[in-house]
């Protein structure tokens, strides 16, 4: 398959697959934690998406609820495919911090 082939084929893909498609890209990548940052004073110091306030945990806990990948990228429009794909690789690596995160929200 050549690199035309494919763009060609991601392009035909829904944004849920497109989604999936760079998160799987995104795993395979040597720094995982692109624009994935704890700001003191930002959000508690908790893990954001880098230059917002859009907080890890509430992404994770968006996505539980039953939010799409897709219906997250319309409601945080400055958010993109490879941020959100970022968040999930940060979760996965942190379950404990996001847990942690969540429950203090919670206890708000």
């Amino acid at each position: 398959m050549t690199l035309q082939d494919l763009e060609h084929y991601l392009r035909s893909l829904s944004p849920e697959e497109q989604t999936n498609a760079i998160y799987l890209l995104v795993q395979s990548l040597g720094n995982p934690w692109r624009r994935i940052e704890k700001t003191p004073g930002v959000c508690g110091g908790r893990a954001c998406i880098a230059n917002t306030r859009i907080p890890i945990w509430g992404l994770v806990e968006a996505k539980r609820s039953g939010y799409s990948d897709a219906d997250l990228l319309t409601s945080y429009p400055t958010l993109t495919a490879n941020d959100l794909a970022n968040a999930w690789i940060y979760a996965a690596a942190y379950p404990e911090e996001i847990e942690t995160d969540i429950q203090a929200n919670q206890a708000v």
